[in-house]
């Protein structure tokens, strides 16, 4: 019988040291498992847009430390990434980003010839299109929420100005930098437009498209163009310092300010930034790479509004943000107000995309929107869809 015990006792001790030994060997490999991550940046670190995303691949290596290797590729146009995507291919990458939306059809090829790598890009909306690759996958802020909170800012501020007699509200208008007439410019001004509207409902829009993402000298002159025909407000979807320079540079000659996007401009245009928004491409960058690192789908990790492979979000999973509030020359109660917006939209609360208003089609007029019945955007993809202007209140200028 003692013999009996000791054997049942060392054949225990045997099954927990086995138990033991098998754990900190699946231990030891999950540790020791590295992946290589590239990005495709459209720019570099002296554009805020390139920026953003370097401050995204900064948060995945301190997120992972040793367990990446992070390998970028910088100024690459759209149209030539190419050469710059094999080249991470043939380094060896385990998931590549792609940061510009240009990038979109070659990435998806590259990743129909490459299956063993996941290839993730920005502001497309192609991931759910024919093929759909299950590595293939699209992402994107809701930053019309940003936008919309930034017009209203813009509109107290206009508010302000009609309240003290500096304006009338016949004279309540704003001007807008676009980079290109695409669906992701144009959704952005249109939020932006109906923030403003939302406070001052007289004020109309005038935008000018500089057909070019990065043109510092280009964006200027449409901003001081802008000014010079009665803007008294002006945004942008452009990358450049610009339009807030030409803001700044108004001095005593004339009140007019500035929400800018993806930078506070308060260190150029300190008295003509108001606040401006981002998209924060941290909370889906690093999750991808642990999706990658932890053998999952990105889909099933990543927090946000799935649909097929693409993925969105805003506030809610801090996707969007509002960036500094200057306070100096903002209205009364606009820093509650940004805050009463920004939970509104975290709660779902928020409709931007309606009111007594046609959308026409810029390319095609017999396509129309009437926005008495609310256009849900980002109801099926990450990327913005709205793509029609706003007749009699929103001009285009050439």
């Amino acid at each position: 019988m003692k013999k009996t015990y000791i054997l049942t006792f060392l054949s225990a001790c045997l099954a927990v040291l086995a138990i033991f030994v098998l754990q900190r060997t699946v231990f030891d490999k999950q540790e020791e498992k590295k992946v290589t991550v590239g990005i495709i940046y459209v720019g570099d670190e002296s554009t805020a847009y390139t920026m953003n995303f370097v401050k995204a691949q900064n948060a995945i290596v301190n997120t992972y430390d040793d367990q990446v290797q992070v390998i970028s590729k910088y100024n690459i146009p759209e149209g030539s990434e190419t050469e710059a995507l094999q080249e991470l291919v043939d380094a060896g990458c385990d998931i590549i980003f792609g940061t510009s939306y240009g990038y979109g059809v070659t990435m998806k090829q590259f990743a129909e010839k490459y299956p063993m790598i996941e290839f993730c890009q920005a502001t497309c909306a192609n991931a759910n299109d024919d093929p759909a690759l299950v590595n293939y996958h699209t992402f994107m802020g809701a930053i019309y929420e940003g936008r919309y909170v930034s017009g209203v800012v813009a509109g107290m501020k206009l508010k302000e100005l009609i309240d003290e007699g500096k304006i009338t509200p016949e004279q309540a208008k704003v001007g807008y930098v676009g980079a290109y007439p695409y669906a992701e410019v144009i959704s952005g001004y249109t939020a932006f437009f109906l923030g403003v509207r939302s406070v001052v409902p007289e004020a109309t829009m005038v935008v000018r498209y500089t057909n070019t993402w990065d043109d510092y000298v280009l964006e200027k002159k449409c901003a001081q163009v802008l000014i010079a025909e009665g803007c008294v407000i002006l945004s942008q979807h452009s990358d450049t310092t610009g339009p807030a320079v030409a803001c700044e540079e108004t001095g005593s000659k004339a009140e007019v300010y500035l929400a800018s996007y993806n930078q506070s401009m308060a260190d150029v245009a300190p008295t003509a930034y108001l606040t401006g928004c981002k998209i924060n491409w941290g909370p889906y960058m690093v999750e991808a790479v642990g999706a990658v690192l932890d053998d999952k789908s990105i889909e099933s990790r990543v927090k946000g509004n799935v649909n097929g492979q693409d993925i969105g979000a805003g506030f809610d999973e801090d996707w969007v943000q509002m960036l500094e509030l200057n306070e100096v020359i903002a209205a009364d109660g606009t820093s509650e107000k940004v805050e009463e917006l920004v939970n509104a939209f975290k709660k779902g609360n928020m409709h931007v995309f309606q009111g007594d208003y046609l959308g026409v089609n810029p390319n095609d007029a017999s396509d129309t929107y009437d926005l008495n019945k609310e256009y849900v955007e980002n109801r099926n993809c990450s990327a913005p869809t709205f793509d029609y202007i706003l007749q009699d209140v929103i001009t285009i200028e050439e």
